[in-house]
């Protein structure tokens, strides 16, 4: 069987800090439409000191202008939108999965709390395997 998908290194091990760093934009404008539509970010993450980490995704059909994911809960026949943040609180290896729906995708990682001894790591895999 052949395994037909791409490996990107979004952000190498590092502290976090207390204001979003982005990792390395991704760029689909040129990729194969059939093999483009999901984005599985691949994190592993130390916690340390920190209270948690947060994860933005941001999308851009020009690799200018960005937009941040949002998330949506309806109540009571009402939906509220919000901008989209990844939250984790404890060390371990997580998979977030994303749909692939502009050129541009900017995954950018902060943390709250004291930095001492955390650190993370951010892969993306695209493809079918």
């Amino acid at each position: 069987m052949q395994q037909d998908y791409q490996i990107y290194d979004i952000r190498a091990a590092a502290i976090l800090t207390g204001s979003y760093f982005a990792g390395t934009v991704l760029d689909f404008k040129n990729a194969n439409p059939a093999l483009r539509n999901q984005l599985n970010l691949l994190v592993q993450f130390t916690i340390g000191s920190l209270t948690t980490a947060e994860i933005k995704v941001e999308y851009s059909h020009d690799g200018t202008t960005y937009f941040q994911e949002t998330f949506e809960s309806i109540s009571s026949g009402i939906s509220t939108t919000t901008l989209g943040v990844y939250q984790l609180s404890a060390t371990g290896n997580y998979v977030i999965s994303i749909p692939i729906k502009f050129s541009y995708i900017k995954v950018s990682a902060k943390g709250t709390g004291t930095a001492t001894g955390s650190s993370m790591t951010i892969q993306g895999i695209v493809g079918t395997v």
